[in-house]
């Protein structure tokens, strides 16, 4: 059972890994306190989620799954917006390792885990040892990622910003569509 929780994290995590590689090419000076600051916030609510959508059980699970989809795509199309207009501001990068554009990145990231977390209630598993590895595996992943778009941010240059908000902004799209038309 806990290689197919790996699986799920993995398949929960790729969000939030896509917005830390947008994020560290965004960032010019991204230092490995800043990525692994990343993959702690996103590695604590891709865990944080599951546990309370677990707890929640069916109870909220209609109000929560019919929602989702659109409250991921108005965060991250805000937080993309921001990053393009910031982009053509200043030459200063976005506060994108500021804790409250953080947390906004990390809940959009992971509503997907709390629908997720609501199916682990109907399903005999170790909920503790479950997020641990949800969280362990987005923590890997979003620090990797923010380190990575580093070196990919280094060589795309003064548009890294730019490109970063629009992936945001992409992502928020696909998890719309994903949810509306499929």
């Amino acid at each position: 059972m806990y290689i197919e929780i790996a699986l799920i994290a993995v398949g929960l995590s790729m969000d939030a890994f896509a917005v830390s590689v947008s994020n560290g090419m965004a960032i010019s000076n991204l230092r490995l306190r800043d990525a692994l600051r990343f993959g702690l916030f996103f590695g604590f609510f891709q865990a944080l989620m599951p546990l309370l959508g677990w707890l929640a059980g069916s109870l909220f699970s209609t109000y929560i799954i019919s929602i989702d989809h659109w409250i991921a795509f108005g965060l991250l199309a805000y937080i993309g917006g921001k990053m393009i207009r910031d982009s053509r501001e200043s030459d200063e990068p976005c506060g994108c390792t500021h804790v409250r554009i953080l947390i906004i990145l990390s809940i959009a990231t992971s509503i997907d885990a709390l629908a997720a977390g609501i199916t682990f209630a109907f399903m005999p598993i170790n909920i503790l040892v479950s997020i641990l590895i949800i969280g362990s595996i987005t923590f890997a992943l979003c620090t990797l990622g923010a380190l990575l778009g580093k070196q990919i941010g280094s060589k795309v240059g003064r548009h890294a910003q730019t490109v970063g908000g629009a992936v945001l902004i992409l992502m928020g799209i696909k998890i719309l569509i994903e949810h509306l038309f499929f």
